[in-house]
């Protein structure tokens, strides 16, 4: 979609006037600029991606006569909530409609972690691995041993990608290694992740059957609403992991 509006919306700036001087009414952006503005803090924002969420009825930007989509600043926080919710709280879209209808704002709704070396929940989309990690690389943002990542690949946990003889590994493996590397400190070793895998092998196989019919279709149209679904599903199968693990762990703690 052509458009001749590149700049970037000025999405958190300060604004020097006082408080009681009226403010101007804030230009409205383009959805390719709205997709450079949030790409720092989530990389697999595409414009596709934002017309499904309108298409869910989440979003409802302006249109002009021409039919182009305008959005205003409002349309971009509540953006940057429902992306939040979905990486953060791993919350399916039926469920964040819920929490902006009962008044859920972006200020509700912490931003990313500054911690380099935390474990970041954050969504990775299936159709893009990411860029490739050398050992040396996952070892010096995660802060793992060296040790624990081979460890990770003789259980088959991660198995990168081997290039010129040298292993690299994909971003979703990186975070892998990140999470491990945090259970390590409380003597949880590779082999006690076989469990972790086997149950992630099954959700991929049930997920998987669900879905086989349009992930197969030559329509790539279909494959597309098909991917985005599988994503979709994967969030909410691993919110209601975490529940379910929170209600066994309350039985324990009590």
């Amino acid at each position: 979609m052509a458009s001749t509006d590149t700049g970037n919306p000025e999405l958190e700036l300060p604004d020097p006037r006082e408080p009681d001087e009226p403010r101007p009414r804030q230009k409205a952006v383009t959805i390719g600029a709205v997709c450079k503005a949030l790409h720092s803090e989530f990389p697999e924002i595409s414009i596709s991606k934002i017309r499904y969420l309108e298409d869910q009825k989440l979003l409802a930007p302006r249109r002009t006569q021409g039919g182009y989509r305008l959005y205003a600043q409002s349309d971009i926080q509540r953006l940057r909530t429902i992306l939040r919710l979905q990486r953060d709280e791993f919350l399916p879209l039926r469920v964040i409609r819920q929490e902006l209808a009962g008044g859920r704002a972006e200020r509700d709704v912490a931003g990313p972690s500054t911690d380099h070396r935390g474990i970041r929940r954050t969504a990775m989309a299936v159709r893009d691995p990411g860029s490739p990690y050398s050992l040396e690389d996952v070892v010096e943002e995660t802060g793992a041993e060296p040790s624990l990542v081979r460890e990770l690949v003789d259980f088959g946990v991660i198995k990168g990608e081997v290039r010129g003889g040298a292993r690299y590994y994909d971003e979703t493996e990186r975070e892998i290694v990140r999470a491990v590397s945090e259970l390590a400190r409380y003597g949880v070793g590779g082999r006690n992740l076989r469990v972790f895998r086997s149950s992630a092998d099954r959700e991929a196989q049930l997920l998987q059957s669900i879905l086989a019919p349009a992930l197969r279709s030559r329509n790539p149209d279909r494959r597309k609403e098909a991917i985005e679904a599988l994503e979709n599903l994967a969030s909410v199968t691993t919110h209601l992991k975490h529940l379910l693990l929170i209600r066994d762990l309350r039985k324990i703690a009590t």
